[in-house]
């Protein structure tokens, strides 16, 4: 959660950030810590089953998708998803493996791994534009 609260702080439009972790590693938690960092008070829900969870808030259009029950590349397409990934949005995208070479590259990829009563976060800008974010972290 303070992990998200801190990085809603440097997120700015056209963003694209994959979720590493195994089940449990706390991708949607981390989310849920983004939203509130915006200030956005509804229930934040894992996208496992609608495959997409859309957000507006703070001027950003937040997408949060969840693709671990993905199995058909026709339909990401037929959702219109890469129309999603564009300058005035930030996608995170939680088992982004699992679309293959559907999805744009991440900018920033942050990896999750349960450690103690905690979780251990490794943060790794992929692109120029992950490279601002994780500066202005």
């Amino acid at each position: 959660m303070a992990l998200g609260a801190r990085l809603a702080e440097a997120l700015h439009g056209g963003l694209a950030i994959w979720l590493q972790g195994n089940l449990g590693a706390g991708k949607t938690t981390l989310v849920r810590g983004l939203l509130r960092g915006l200030g956005y008070e509804g229930k934040v829900k894992s996208p496992t089953y609608t495959l997409v969870e859309p957000y507006v808030i703070s001027g950003l259009y937040l997408y949060h998708f969840d693709l671990y029950r993905f199995v058909d590349p026709e339909e990401w397409e037929a959702a219109g998803f890469r129309d999603y990934f564009n300058a005035q949005s930030v996608c995170l995208i939680e088992w982004p493996e699992k679309a293959g070479d559907l999805l744009p590259p991440a900018d920033m990829e942050i990896a999750l791994e349960p450690s103690g009563a905690g979780r251990t976060a490794t943060l790794t800008a992929r692109t120029e534009l992950g490279e601002k974010c994780l500066n202005a972290l």
